[in-house]
């Protein structure tokens, strides 16, 4: 004798599976019982570089780790040094000749581990020479529209000043860089002239010795908007079923489009989700009510931020 489901029992069986499946795929794994495994600096690592390079193994299910280093031990503090939260499994810092642990601990949007085993390392007092700047920010390859930036990077034991140094043809040659300033603290502000793509470097100083220079990071400056994208479909004045893809050219320089729909008055945004941020160039509309008369128009977004200008206003009207 066959066994056979009745169609109202499949139906149910059915809709508990996929109500299974959709809950494990949206419930975030816990990694509360898991381990944080340490690799670099080993244990009681004495280092003649100020730049401490940390390194993890990565936790699964991890999406940042808390990275924490004290002067002296957990168990008697001298000071907090670092109290980080980083997304890889790496990260370098400039340390002051002395003694110091770490230590991390993984974590989710909703569990963490406890922190891993703690391990010491000792920074040695040695000269700026052979020493290197970590700078912080802005980061490498950072795009913006601002034609005002704040450099800034780390402090390094023994410097009494820093050497900050700006270019655009990464410091082929030394006496043609655009900026060479002398600083007394961490930070400078530089304001760019116009578009382009520079690179800038740090080096510490005393009176009797110079650091090695920083790692070259590289930042552009834009503030040309793109051009304006230009519609497609559906032409102007068309009469339309639900749903209706709205469509619009590539723009070259463009990253995302923002998509402006308006009630039949052509100024009052259809709802609150409006005017929506999309990564593609079309974008299908399922709302309204028969008879509905809309209007919409889209402008384009670079990587930088700016806002180019609106396309033509177009309208259509629902069957």
């Amino acid at each position: 004798m066959k066994f056979m489901l009745k169609p109202y029992l499949f139906f149910i069986f059915f809709a508990y599976i996929i109500a299974q499946t959709s809950c494990d795929a949206i419930i975030e794994p816990s990694i509360s019982k898991k381990t944080v495994q340490l690799e670099a600096p080993v244990e009681q690592y004495q280092s003649a570089s100020f730049t401490i390079n940390f390194w993890w193994d990565e936790v699964e299910h991890a999406l940042s780790y808390h990275l924490q280093v004290v002067s002296q031990t957990f168990t008697t503090p001298g000071g907090l040094i670092l109290d980080t939260v980083v997304t890889k499994n790496r990260f370098s810092f400039n340390f002051d000749p002395g003694k110091y642990q770490w230590r991390v601990a993984a974590q989710n949007g909703s569990t963490s581990t406890d922190f891993s085993i703690a391990r010491s390392f000792e920074v040695e007092a040695s000269s700026i020479k052979q020493q290197t700047v970590q700078l912080s920010s802005p980061a490498n390859n950072f795009i913006t529209n601002q034609s005002a930036q704040l450099f800034q990077w780390g402090s390094m034991s023994g410097a009494t000043k820093y050497r900050f140094e700006i270019d655009t043809s990464n410091f082929v040659n030394e006496s043609t860089v655009l900026s060479n300033q002398l600083v007394p603290g961490t930070q400078i502000n530089y304001t760019f002239l116009k578009d382009q793509t520079y690179q800038w470097r740090v080096r510490a100083e005393n009176d009797t010795a110079q650091s090695r220079w920083s790692a070259i990071n590289s930042i552009t400056f834009d503030h040309t908007p793109p051009d304006a994208p230009t519609l497609s479909a559906p032409v102007n004045g068309l009469s339309v079923k639900l749903p209706v893809t709205l469509q619009w050219n590539t723009v070259k320089t463009a990253q995302r489009y923002k998509l402006y729909v308006f009630k039949s008055d052509s100024t009052t945004a259809f709802n609150s989700n409006f005017p929506m941020v999309l990564s593609t160039n079309s974008y299908t509309f399922n709302l309204g009510s028969s008879g509905d008369k809309l209007y919409w128009k889209v402008s384009a977004i670079d990587a930088a931020g700016n806002e180019g200008a609106v396309s033509e206003l177009r309208n259509f009207v629902l069957q």
